[in-house]
């Protein structure tokens, strides 16, 4: 059984904006919705980054069976986990087991604003395994202490806790972090359609444990329009390796862009009116073994996008 889901874009669209998409989500057929969790959006282009725990308050009295994620918080520089900890607790008692809480180690871009020291790769997982003992130490409920190597919590308790916690998604490419969603998580994000990133999730513990993907498309009529939307709004889809974690500033991201073709971004985006190349793409990521999967429309036209999977693409893969 697989599922597929949307993506709110809070890079592109605003707080009224993401609330409208999420219950036309819903009304399409979509069964489930991750937000992003941004101080800065990547590009100037994208223009938009509200509060993402404001937008889920708003989301729960928008929508009656969309179950909503984050995709993803960063739980260790920008914001302390305990507050993290407070914030899903609060999001799950607003959508009672329609809430999960997607965690991962985030990027430059965001965290570096309170003027903290960007950490390397290895000390941002272990300070996120941490972040994580620390929010499930409170989800216990009762008065808390952690005393560790990251983060201290002195006689906190959490006053409204729903009576289960809410699942926790560890993002995860690299087999160390693929590793720590196995070990510390209740499921995997991931965004590459890699059989063997879900292969090293199984063997480390995850054996049965949900894996999501996300993946992105430009839906318009027109496939060489949709081409260029999908290269103005989001070229950071064709840059690798660290530069999507160590840049700091949108003006960054926008210098790379300068190097970024619009057959890169195409290799990366199902770009056009083809139901079929969305499909393949779709299937591409059922294939690798991913059980979920969700789909992140890039660009303004979110309407069209909705129609066409509606009518075209989410009764043959649903």
């Amino acid at each position: 059984m697989h599922e597929i889901g949307y993506k709110l874009s809070s890079e592109e669209h605003g707080p009224k904006a993401l609330v409208d998409n999420a219950r036309r989500a819903e009304d399409a057929g979509f069964s489930y919705a991750l937000i992003s969790d941004h101080f800065h959006p990547w590009i100037e282009r994208q223009g938009e980054s509200p509060f993402v725990w404001s937008v889920i308050g708003a989301l729960s009295e928008a929508t009656e069976r969309l179950r909503i994620g984050t995709g993803v918080t960063c739980p260790t520089i920008r914001i302390h986990p305990a507050i993290i900890a407070q914030a899903a607790a609060t999001s799950e008692l607003l959508l009672p087991r329609r809430f999960f809480l997607g965690l991962g180690t985030g990027e430059n871009l965001n965290e570096h604003i309170l003027g903290d020291k960007w950490p390397s790769a290895a000390q941002r997982l272990e300070m996120l395994e941490e972040a994580i003992e620390v929010i499930r130490t409170l989800w216990k409920g009762g008065q808390r202490s952690h005393y560790g190597r990251h983060y201290t919590v002195e006689n906190a308790r959490i006053y409204s806790l729903p009576d289960e916690p809410p699942p926790i998604f560890i993002a995860g490419s690299g087999d160390k972090a693929v590793e720590l969603a196995a070990r510390a998580g209740d499921g995997l994000i991931s965004v590459a359609p890699d059989g063997e990133t879900v292969e090293t999730f199984e063997a480390a513990g995850g054996k049965g444990k949900p894996r999501i993907a996300e993946m992105h498309v430009c839906y318009s009529e027109n496939a060489a329009e949709a081409r260029k939307t999908a290269t103005e709004w989001w070229p950071n889809i064709a840059m690798g390796g660290q530069l999507g974690q160590d840049l700091a500033l949108p003006a960054h991201y926008e210098a790379v862009a300068e190097l970024v073709s619009e057959d890169d971004v195409a290799e990366a985006v199902a770009c056009g009116p083809d139901p079929d190349r969305h499909i393949e793409e779709i299937s591409k990521f059922l294939d690798a073994g991913y059980e979920q999967v969700t789909v992140h429309q890039i660009g303004p036209d979110q309407a069209g996008f909705f129609s066409f999977y509606e009518d075209s693409v989410l009764p043959k893969v649903t």
